[in-house]
């Protein structure tokens, strides 16, 4: 349970992350994942990575500048635009489903108008899922100039959707249904060099 804990990466590593030990039990027709991040990075960095064999890029929230988030599903993604704003933690969530290819974001709890992207297509299984780098191979492939440097939090991953009301009591770390993995229970081992810290 690290319900008042954060990951903290303290500088640019070539491979310092933190590896999810859980992972989808089949493939993925729906997923929700949410996380809280804090960073004063301006260049492009990785939050959430996870890579099948197949696809490198088969769910990544890359952040390439501030003020924008990028979704990745299936090796494609969508930009979302959101204000460049005082220095503070950004809680996002991002839903995807494959019947219509519609993915949700909200940012601090409000939702940004909706995009699609890869309908159809269902992610797979038997990935490696890390918070911190961009898997450019399975399991590796990392660049320096990507990796996140700063605090990660409230990580939380569903196979299904989420709704605004459902962001919003997340974000005081309710919880409205079971998640693959969350943050009272989360699974993880830590690479090089990462901290966990009140």
């Amino acid at each position: 349970d690290l319900w008042d804990k954060a990951f903290v990466f303290p500088q640019e590593t070539q491979d310092s992350h933190v590896l999810v030990t859980v992972k989808p039990e089949q493939p993925l027709q729906n997923f929700t994942v949410c996380l809280r991040s804090y960073t004063d990075l301006t260049r492009p960095h990785s939050l959430f990575s996870y890579a099948t064999k197949e696809q490198d890029n088969e769910i990544l929230l890359f952040k390439p500048k501030p003020g924008e988030y990028q979704v990745y599903v299936g090796g494609k993604f969508i930009t979302f635009r959101v204000p460049e704003g005082v220095l503070e933690s950004e809680h996002i969530c991002v839903t995807w489903e494959s019947t219509t290819g519609i993915v949700g974001f909200w940012l601090n709890g409000k939702p940004w108008p909706r995009k699609g992207l890869q309908r159809g297509y269902t992610v797979g299984q038997e990935g490696i899922l890390m918070l911190g780098q961009d898997q450019d191979t399975f399991g590796g492939g990392f660049e320096i100039q990507e990796s996140f440097v700063g605090e990660i939090s409230s990580v939380y991953m569903w196979d299904r959707g989420i709704t605004t009301p459902a962001v919003r009591a997340l974000m005081n770390n309710r919880l409205e249904a079971a998640p693959i993995f969350g943050w009272r229970n989360f699974p993880y081992q830590i690479v090089d060099e990462v901290f966990l810290k009140p």
